[in-house]
């Protein structure tokens, strides 16, 4: 089905997963569409992984995400719980009953303003109640509807976005969305506010039942599944249940990769009254060590500078303005991290499964990985990858992206790091023959071995894996307006044009088995040791005892022993 392609099943659990998965979506989108009407040969990586083939009841050929998305009642605003794609044969099913029928019509929510400006870009809603879209990609589907240059959509504002359904530009499955009912996104009645009532979801044999009937469905198409991504909200209950269907998955599906990306909103989460913030400690500790117990990889993303309760200042990045008030700027950012730190296993050649990845990073117990990111990777024009190189001196290359503090002085024990979006002759050194070399870095002949030597030469004796694209990472509308002193294609400049919109931009990302994790699971160890749950009786309630906290202080302790000095191979 797959023509040889290595799937992933994602899995998106919670709200802020939802926002980072719109982006992650659309950025996939942005990419898919470039090479399709530039009628390229097949890119550095193959969609097909994420991707999957279909068609509709009406023949129509489809390509939409492999993915399982769970959310609450009322996060959906006018998206169709089953997609726009699909008729929707519930309505139009013939009704045998011939007495009097009355129908209730709940009220439809407004469609943004972006997505009907998109509707009318993408293609038409035909009589017979199929949407006909454009063609997808390696001449699969039908020919595009019309010649005629569609309308450019319009960039959503903050103000316009409520819910991550308001600017998510991919059309999903119908299998896709499953929704929660019995929990409320918007109000203060009915939260899924603790890890408890998460793991209590899929214990319930009709949320579990429907989970395990889409797993299937994805699976048994799948000639080669490597395994699952998992996008799970670490800050409310969703951590409960991420740790229940990492349990199902490393049960039922032994030997493939689960590599879970724990999501925590931006700094502004933690401004808020006691109990929120007490739960947020609590699922957060709960969360990464029953995720890390059933998980290959587990790496925890947040713009914010600590996982703890004591509010820390947002991450800063030299080329970016945002606001951590917003998830659409916090998430966009999360997710083109995510793009680029998830390359290994999406390359078309050569790829590096997620099995194999994690067992690089994750040995001697490490299961806890950190992110990094340089958004964008800061070379000017007419610069060498050596000149940026050793512009960057000694510092971390890379903004941290995982909430554990300032990086410098720490020791990385493996790392996966991917440069992307680079023209190929920046690669190497540019200087005429006899010139005196500035560095070893200018010395070297690929810039494979350029970002290698690097690599080396800032952590010796750590494992590295590096890859170096061309690809950059797309960052078109409705990607938020981050970006300052870029050109359109991401170099940066002195005084770039008031009008240049910026559509992609080269990335530096990497996740790093690092030994601050020492110091932040243990800081989280010592913050809980200051909980006494009896205050927080509706935790409690949720399925959790005075006992399972105690359990998780030792298991806490333990992980973050594995991160102590001592041998980068074997500790």
């Amino acid at each position: 089905m797959a023509g040889g392609a290595r799937e992933v099943l994602t899995l998106q659990l919670g709200h802020f997963a939802g926002f980072v998965g719109a982006h992650w979506w659309n950025q996939q989108d942005a990419a898919l569409r470039d090479a399709t009407d530039a009628k390229e040969t097949p890119g550095e990586l193959c969609p097909d992984v994420l991707y999957r083939t279909g068609r509709t009841l009406h023949g129509q050929e489809t390509y939409t995400p492999r993915l399982i998305l769970m959310d609450l009642k009322g996060s959906l605003n006018s998206l169709k719980q089953e997609g726009g794609l699909y008729r929707d044969t519930q309505r139009d099913a013939a009704i045998a009953w011939e007495g009097k029928l009355t129908t209730h019509t709940e009220e439809l929510h407004p469609k943004n303003p972006y997505l009907q400006d998109l509707l009318s870009a993408e293609g038409v809603l035909c009589s017979d109640g199929v949407w006909r879209v454009k063609s997808i990609p390696s001449g699969k589907g039908p020919a595009p509807l019309t010649t005629a240059t569609p309308p450019k959509p319009r960039i959503p504002t903050e103000g316009s976005i409520q819910v991550w359904s308001d600017f998510l530009r991919v059309h999903l499955h119908p299998r896709s969305i499953c929704m929660i009912q019995k929990y409320n996104h918007d109000g203060e009645a009915s939260r899924l506010e603790a890890f408890g009532q998460g793991e209590s979801i899929l214990k319930e044999p009709r949320y579990q039942e429907e989970l395990e009937d889409r797993l299937h469905f994805y699976v048994e198409e799948c000639d080669y599944l490597q395994g699952f991504q998992i996008l799970c909200d670490l800050h409310d209950g969703f951590s409960g249940l991420g740790a229940k269907a990492s349990e199902l998955l490393r049960d039922e599906y032994t030997g493939r990769g689960i590599v879970t990306w724990g999501l925590l909103p931006g700094p502004y989460s933690l401004r808020q009254e006691p109990q929120k913030s007490i739960y947020r400690l609590l699922n957060t500790a709960f969360g990464l060590v029953h995720l890390s117990a059933h998980s290959s990889l587990v790496c925890p993303l947040s713009l914010g500078g600590s996982l703890g309760l004591r509010p820390e200042p947002p991450v800063h990045f030299p080329h970016l303005h945002y606001d951590a008030t917003l998830p659409f700027h916090c998430s966009a950012i999360l997710a083109t991290a995510l793009d680029t730190v998830t390359v290994p296993y999406r390359l078309r050649s050569s790829p590096v499964s997620m099995v194999h990845l994690a067992d690089m990073l994750n040995f001697s117990g490490k299961k806890v990985v950190t992110a990094g990111a340089t958004i964008p990777f800061p070379l000017v024009p007419n610069q060498s990858l050596p000149d940026a190189l050793v512009q960057l001196g000694g510092a971390a290359p890379w903004t941290p992206l995982s909430a554990c503090g300032d990086p410098s002085g720490t020791r990385c024990f493996a790392q996966s790091v991917v440069l992307r979006g680079l023209n190929r002759a920046c690669h190497t050194s540019q200087l005429p023959p006899g010139t005196p070399v500035p560095s070893v870095l200018h010395a070297c002949v690929t810039g494979e071995e350029v970002l290698a030597r690097y690599l080396e030469l800032q952590q010796p004796g750590a494992r590295s894996s590096s890859h170096l694209l061309l690809t950059p990472c797309k960052v078109a509308p409705p990607y938020p307006h981050l970006f300052s002193s870029l050109s359109q294609q991401g170099p940066v400049l002195d005084s770039p044009p008031a009008w240049a919109a910026v559509d992609s931009v080269p990335v530096l990302g990497a996740l790093c088995s690092s030994s601050s994790l020492d110091r932040t699971l243990g800081d989280l160890a010592k913050e809980l040791t200051k909980v006494d749950l009896r205050r927080w009786a509706s935790f409690m309630e949720a399925g959790v005892e005075q006992g399972d906290l105690e359990e998780l202080l030792h298991e806490l302790r333990s992980l973050a022993q594995c991160y102590q000095g001592g041998d980068s191979l074997a500790d």
